[in-house]
């Protein structure tokens, strides 16, 4: 595995230029083409649009996020980091006419993916909130000075990101996060911590994976815990600043991503160059825009991972009352202040009905009233977070959620 990263990363190195005389190649040829929309320049710019687009970045993409319309006024926004640890930041979105908002602290999955991919999440929320994302750094950038970074710490990320921003929390967690946000707000339960989150959303989660296993799931299981860390986990090459690192490499849980759906993609591919050169721009560009984004990869901690596969996946330590944190057992029927909402999408083939349901009855300590759930029809695993359904659908479910938690 070591030998593989060297490979890949040998191989992103030869042909990153390539991509960038392709990228500068397109943007020539728009500049000489007639305004014959299928001209052959424009044939040629759209063949090397694709060209430049089909390769991954480490670098996280901006967020980009300037202003946001509200009620039919666009309103700035401003973003700034408010705490700036070794593996995460926590960044504040902010409206200039939100003062006094309720504070959300949506959690980003430490997955293949940066948190920008969450940037839709973030603007619908801005509509009503005071806006805070873990902002996950890429861990091949990170030195070994800074240490190791497992599940615990993810948990204590989490615990001390609540505990910055206040008791008036509205905790937010979409798919991997959900398990280490119970787990954190039950910790702060047991130790009857002032600074106990007043909401807790679940989305979209792996809470108890024993119920209607998906592909994921069954790959989790498919082979012992030293398979993934033998043929899984590499070793960041030389010349990178984590070097030296053990990490679940992103290219590798982006290729599995797409080869549970190749010809979707290839059929994305193929319909950006028909959009192009037939001046569809608008839907050219949206396809554009989702891949940049989605081939924008980061790796992930080794420890993180192996643990994450071992208590998450395979023991199912915490819908069976095993989880621990620090030596510590993980109590959920301890949370008794916190708010709870769980969400689920009916066709999501990652985290498949019923299994961030499961927290309902962990939270046993909750009266009913405290607890909610909603399953949205039709909604595939980014549909619960992002596009109309969560626009329109969900978010209102979300919003009436914080606001009788209140």
């Amino acid at each position: 595995m070591a030998k593989m990263y060297r490979y890949y990363q040998s191989y992103a190195d030869l042909t990153d230029p390539v991509r960038m005389l392709a990228g500068n190649a397109e943007r020539i040829l728009l500049a000489w083409g007639s305004n014959v929309t299928a001209s052959p320049l424009k044939r040629m710019a759209a063949y090397y649009e694709l060209v430049n687009l089909a390769g991954f970045t480490h670098t996280r993409p901006d967020f980009g996020i300037t202003c946001v319309d509200v009620r039919g006024e666009t309103v700035p926004v401003t973003e700034t980091v408010e705490l700036d640890m070794d593996f995460c930041s926590l960044v504040r979105f902010r409206r200039a006419d939100s003062e006094g908002a309720p504070k959300v602290l949506l959690l980003a999955p430490m997955s293949g993916h940066f948190a920008t991919l969450l940037r839709g999440t973030i603007k619908t929320l801005l509509k009503d909130y005071d806006v805070y994302i873990s902002d996950w750094k890429n861990v091949r950038d990170i030195p070994l000075s800074a240490g190791p970074f497992d599940l615990d710490d993810f948990i204590e990320y989490i615990i001390k990101f609540i505990k910055f921003i206040g008791p008036e929390t509205h905790l937010v967690a979409v798919c991997q996060p959900t398990v280490p946000a119970l787990a954190a707000v039950a910790l702060m339960a047991q130790d009857r911590d002032n600074d106990q989150p007043a909401s807790l959303t679940l989305m979209a989660g792996p809470i108890d994976t024993r119920i209607l296993p998906t592909k994921v799931n069954e790959l989790a299981n498919a082979h012992p815990i030293e398979w993934f860390r033998d043929k899984l986990v590499g070793v960041v090459p030389a010349g990178l600043k984590g070097a030296g690192r053990n990490v679940y490499p992103g290219f590798l849980q982006l290729a599995a991503f797409m080869s549970m759906n190749p010809e979707r993609h290839a059929k994305s591919f193929a319909d950006l160059f028909k959009h192009r050169i037939e001046g569809e721009f608008e839907k050219a560009d949206a396809i554009r825009d989702f891949y940049k984004e989605y081939f924008a990869i980061m790796d992930l901690s080794g420890e993180f991972y192996l643990q994450t596969i071992k208590s998450v996946f395979q023991d199912c330590d915490l819908p069976l009352g095993k989880m621990m944190y620090r030596g510590r057992l993980i109590e959920p029927r301890a949370i008794k202040k916190t708010f709870l909402l769980t969400v689920e999408g009916e066709r999501d083939d990652i985290c498949a009905i019923g299994q961030t349901m499961a927290a309902q009855d962990l939270c046993s300590g909750l009266r009913p009233y405290m607890k909610s759930h909603h399953m949205e029809p039709g909604a595939g695993h980014y549909g619960v977070f992002n596009g109309r359904r969560w626009d329109n659908r969900i978010y209102p479910v979300l919003r009436s959620h914080i606001q009788s938690s209140v």
